[in-house]
């Protein structure tokens, strides 16, 4: 049997997760993410798949984020009709987020027809919520450290990455005639000794190694950002107007409410009002509790979880009147809406009404990719474009990378370095051309060898004749 893999995405950037692996005939996709931030990433979404969809056998998937899943409906509307692997937490999830990403495209295009800014005459979504319902009949939802074979002679299994529910490292082991070889892609992986999530399981052995370089260039991110949020917190209520947190639904809006309870309850910050505007973070949170086996929660004791997500002064507002209606706060109140990089969602049009508002603060509480919203934000560039019109950037900006679902580079290093032997060709995916190479570099310096950062499209030989 013959082996090799193509990078037809998250290759020297951190968004459109696929990975085409080649067995001989048989062809598995590891990932299926949606290409977001800079234009040109965008526009490969439109970009004829570069197979025949048909041809591809199978579809494993790491978790849940648009980045990772949020071309499946798109695949399986130009013809997938095969498996799609992942785990029990992942498969509830990405109900939700396809959902979800499927009627904010719809909307978006409504919304560019209406006001005629789209180049696209008339403006279509990349796909319809009745494609994203077409694609959930295919998930075959599995356990972690559960044995999966795609075919007799390749074996998966998920193994907890501790980065968001159901988040796992996927491990394939692949038996030819004389020999079998080890191929581990890492996904998305989390951080270590943080308070809602697990650590990531470690690895023995692999020949082929995947590994996401997101913050490959960046140490010492803060293990307790406590003090930094209570700080953020404090200095946006002094300024008497209101703090608002673009986070994502899945993983970090859970976060951020945790660490907003407990700095509460410790009298670190004021008792005030917290809107989770977000319908979609409201459906994951709630899994939150269904999945509690999941997480950390429910070891601390055995109601905090509910307790956090219960807590009085959270506020969950699902309609859109009640949404609109948080436009009309002027102080005093603490927004939380998605998505994370404000690229879509409820989160845009509370921009456009305070981005002009020097009294109210906006925080980012996780990695902001180029071309995106919140990445431009967060550079402080003069005015913001949304809706087709450009907003001046008033409000104060802040940014607490302490909050990151992403292992930083110290602990991806601590990750790779559980292998008992260095893997005999590593990748680094899903990282900005910069992060990928200081990883590189640490890596080399460790002494490892053979170590790649893949371009788009790019393919490689693994084995041949195992």
């Amino acid at each position: 049997m013959n082996v090799s893999i193509q990078f037809l995405g998250a290759a020297q950037s951190v968004t459109g997760s696929k990975h085409l692996l080649h067995f001989d005939d048989f062809q598995v996709l590891m990932d299926c993410g949606l290409f977001q931030g800079l234009k040109k990433l965008r526009q490969r979404n439109w970009d004829p798949f570069p197979m025949n969809v048909s041809e591809v056998e199978a579809l494993v998937i790491s978790h849940s984020h648009i980045d990772h899943i949020g071309y499946l409906p798109r695949l399986v509307k130009e013809g997938y009709d095969g498996p799609i692997y992942c785990t029990t937490a992942t498969a509830e999830l990405a109900r939700i987020m396809l959902l979800d990403s499927a009627k904010l495209q719809e909307e978006e295009a409504n919304w560019a027809r209406k006001k005629g800014y789209s180049k696209h005459k008339p403006p279509k979504p990349l796909y319809t919520t009745e494609d994203a319902e077409n694609t959930f009949r295919l998930f075959e939802p599995h356990e972690f450290d559960e044995d999966i074979y795609l075919r007799d002679d390749i074996r998966l299994k998920f193994h907890n990455a501790g980065h968001i529910l159901g988040a796992g490292w996927v491990e394939l082991n692949v038996r030819g005639k004389s020999q079998s070889k080890t191929i581990i892609f890492s996904g998305d992986l989390g951080r270590y000794n943080q308070p809602v999530m697990r650590d990531p399981v470690s690895m023995t052995q692999t020949d082929v190694l995947l590994v996401e370089s997101t913050y490959g260039d960046r140490e010492n991110l803060s293990e307790d950002p406590t003090e930094e949020f209570a700080e953020v917190v404090n200095e946006a209520m002094d300024r008497g107007g209101c703090l608002l947190i673009p986070a994502f639904a899945v993983g970090r809006t859970q976060t951020v409410m945790y660490y907003l309870k407990t700095l509460m309850e410790a009298g670190k910050i004021p008792k005030v009002p917290v809107y989770l505007d977000s319908p979609m973070a409201i459906n994951v949170t709630k899994l939150y509790k269904r999945f509690f086996t999941f997480h950390k929660l429910r070891d601390q004791d055995l109601q905090y979880h509910e307790a956090i997500f219960d807590y009085e002064f959270f506020n969950y507002y699902r309609s859109v009147a009640a949404s609109q209606s948080i436009n009309e706060i002027q102080k005093n109140a603490i927004i939380v809406s998605s998505s994370g990089m404000c690229t879509g969602g409820r989160i845009l049009h509370h921009l456009v009404r305070r981005l002009d508002r020097p009294d109210d603060t906006i925080l980012f509480v996780g990695y902001q990719a180029k071309g995106t919203r919140g990445r431009r934000i967060l550079d402080q560039e003069e005015t913001i474009r949304i809706f087709g019109q450009n907003v001046p950037l008033k409000m104060q900006v802040r940014r607490i990378d302490g909050l990151s679902a992403h292992a930083d580079q110290s602990e991806l290093l601590h990750w790779v370095n559980t292998l008992k032997e260095h893997p005999k060709r590593t990748f680094l995916v899903h990282g900005e051309v910069e992060s990928a190479k200081v990883m590189q570099e640490s890596l080399e310096a460790n002494g490892w060898s053979n170590v790649h950062i893949p371009d788009y499209q790019e393919q490689h030989t693994l084995f041949t004749g195992i």
